[in-house]
């Protein structure tokens, strides 16, 4: 068996949520992200064609535009992103023993590559969502701003964002129909968020590139950006592994771990290198009335989520903070 293993970058593997950060630069940036975040749940979940998971980075990016916000601010803040705990000895560990290590993030550029340069992860086996912020600086200014920032002030009455249907209602008429005809909309038109279907075509790609057969790979995800990705593998016959989850991600999984520590999830790589999904369920099973950290569970064939997703939730919010709560 080759051993594989595709790690989504925020949540598995650093704490930080580097978008909501990054917007966050400007004033009122994270009501404004949250709004849009729970905007993108929506759009996502509708099965809006042509749009997934994740695409919030899209339609933040005209906010980062018109405020001037730069490639260095996005590597600036991302660092300060902490790292789980453990993830440097995990990936380390296994280089170590002979695994091929990959990233799929939906995260900017900028981010992705910072992150898993200091895991010693090389570029190439890092798929993310490009952002030449720095190119669009200078192609607009002044008056071509102004939608954007009419649009912040009507995006900020609708927080917190908890009528769906007036923020589905509001943001649809900015996003699909002012925001295309203005000259800024380009920004928006011209980006590809590495983000739920798009992180399968990463992982076929990476796979064809390298010779991989997808079955013998293992995926660690948390979210919704995630759960296409976690799905498909399952359905390859590989190992989908929930980490630290949301209510979007578990129901997807094969197993999860709920942990502060990313040095737990050898267990489950061990298992899959010596006897597969068999050997990872058997072993599993055997650690899921433990009751404590690390918390262990097996997904699959699962009808209620609702004890799991509160584990989860619970050590999702200590190991992310205020990041944990978003989709």
């Amino acid at each position: 068996m080759r051993k594989v293993v595709f790690f989504d970058l925020e949540g598995p593997i650093s704490t930080q949520d580097n978008a909501y950060e990054v917007l966050g630069l400007i004033p009122n940036g994270h009501k404004v992200f949250e709004v849009i975040s729970k905007y993108d749940d929506i759009l996502a979940l509708e099965g809006r064609p042509n749009y997934e998971a994740g695409d919030t980075l899209s339609l933040i990016a005209p906010f980062l535009v018109a405020h001037e916000i730069g490639e260095n601010d996005i590597y600036d803040v991302s660092k300060k992103a902490n790292l789980v705990r453990g993830v440097h000895r995990m990936v380390s560990q296994l280089k170590d023993e002979g695994w091929m290590v990959y990233i799929i993030s939906t995260s900017y550029e900028q981010h992705a590559y910072n992150i898993a340069g200091q895991l010693g992860i090389d570029d190439e086996n890092v798929r993310c969502t490009q952002f030449p912020l720095d190119d669009y600086l200078t192609e607009f200014g002044g008056e071509d701003y102004q939608p954007i920032l009419s649009a912040e002030k009507e995006i900020l009455s609708l927080y917190p964002p908890e009528n769906e249907d007036l923020i589905k209602q509001r943001l649809d008429g900015f996003f699909f129909r002012d925001l295309p005809n203005a000259n800024v909309g380009k920004v928006l038109k011209d980006m590809s968020v590495c983000g739920g279907r798009r992180k399968i075509d990463a992982m076929k790609e990476l796979c064809e590139r390298d010779g991989i057969d997808i079955s013998q790979a293992v995926a660690v995800g948390d979210s919704i950006t995630d759960m296409r990705m976690l799905e498909f593998l399952k359905d390859e016959g590989g190992l989908s592994v929930v980490f630290n989850g949301n209510e979007y991600a578990l129901p997807y999984g094969t197993v999860s771990l709920a942990t502060q520590d990313m040095r737990n999830l050898s267990l489950i790589t061990e298992s899959w290198e010596k006897g597969g999904k068999e050997a990872v369920l058997k072993v599993v099973k055997e650690r899921e009335s433990s009751g404590e950290d690390p918390y262990y569970h097996i997904l699959e064939s699962r009808d209620n989520y609702e004890d799991i997703l509160e584990i989860h939730k619970t050590v999702r919010e200590i190991v992310r903070g205020g990041a944990g709560k978003l989709g």
